[in-house]
């Protein structure tokens, strides 16, 4: 059984005859991005012990702290820093969100030596790679990476407050081979930013992008136009430069939300770079006929030629909520 990773109606009259929700003809992208993400609260990630006892006060990995004895919390910074002016109170009153719902729980603080302990793994962040999908040039909204991201630790969706992309160079690549997908190893340069984050869901990150671009556009490929066989994916294997792989088309599945296309990497020159498909690669446009039809999201880990992706107008549709 193969196992997977990670890693409209034209209208006339008074009505304007473009009721798409997003442009015809978008920017493709293959742009190699930096991505940091800000959690909504202080993501609970695991629990240590403190005199050989855990400290969970009903407390779950993948909770959300929000505050405080009614102070706000945004940072483990802030987190720490109100602890540490509680140090005569043994018991505190948090706020958490767990599955999307606000919780008011009792937490047992512990001072060790003028030390506040709580027993609690926690973070607030999580940095990664990923390639850019579309910017659409007339919203400027963007989408990357045709999936959500995931927290390791908690296995769940990161719950996003806000976040960037910015520019990444590739620097080497971890090749694939059956059984380990490889990956991209990039530098980053935080602070060449190429747009906010605003939305991390299951089919993809989304944002504004606040850059510019000078590539030409591509037009929007329907699912009823895509054929099995021959197709490309623009994606980045050195430093940032963007290059078109042959790919070969080898289903199509319009039923599925986000397993949409299926396909295997034919490209020699790919294949001896990578071995395959690698983490990172995630959001490579995926290129028929000179239209852009979805992205690259996911790799088959038993045969790393293989993978699937999801169709453009379902992240367009998506990156327009």
């Amino acid at each position: 059984m193969k196992k997977y990773l990670l890693f409209i109606i034209t209208l006339c009259a008074f009505f304007p005859f473009n009721v798409l929700g997003y442009s015809e003809y978008i920017i493709p992208g293959g742009e190699n991005i930096g991505i940091k993400i800000e959690s909504d609260g202080v993501l609970v990630i695991g629990f240590y012990k403190i005199d050989n006892k855990y400290n969970y006060n009903n407390l779950k990995i993948g909770d959300y702290i929000t505050k405080v004895n009614d102070t706000e919390i945004k940072s483990v910074n802030e987190l720490v820093s109100v602890l540490s002016d509680l140090k005569e109170e043994k018991t505190v009153d948090l706020t958490i969100r767990r599955d999307g719902k606000i919780k008011n729980i009792k937490f047992d603080i512990i001072n060790k030596n003028g030390s506040i302990k709580t027993g609690l793994y926690v973070k607030d962040s999580l940095s990664g790679i990923g390639t850019l999908t579309y910017i659409d040039p007339e919203t400027k909204i963007y989408g990357a990476l045709g999936h959500e991201i995931i927290d390791s630790s908690t296995k769940e969706p990161l719950e996003i407050e806000d976040g960037s992309i910015f520019r990444s160079e590739v620097s080497s690549i971890d090749r694939s081979v059956n059984g380990t997908p490889g990956v991209k190893n990039a530098k980053f340069f935080s602070k060449d930013i190429f747009g906010n984050i605003k939305k991390n869901t299951n089919k993809g990150i989304y944002g504004i992008y606040s850059n510019t671009s000078t590539k030409e556009l591509m037009k929007v490929g329907k699912p009823e136009e895509m054929k099995t066989g021959d197709a490309t994916i623009y994606t980045v294997t050195e430093d940032t430069i963007v290059e078109e792989y042959k790919i070969n088309i080898t289903k199509i599945d319009k039923s599925s939300k986000i397993k949409n296309i299926y396909f295997e990497i034919t490209d020699r020159e790919l294949l001896e770079t990578t071995g395959g498909i690698v983490q990172g690669m995630s959001g490579s446009p995926i290129i028929q006929d000179n239209k852009i039809f979805g992205a690259v999201t996911h790799v088959v880990i038993d045969d790393v030629k293989k993978g699937y992706g999801i169709f453009i107008t379902s992240m367009l549709e998506e990156g327009e909520k």
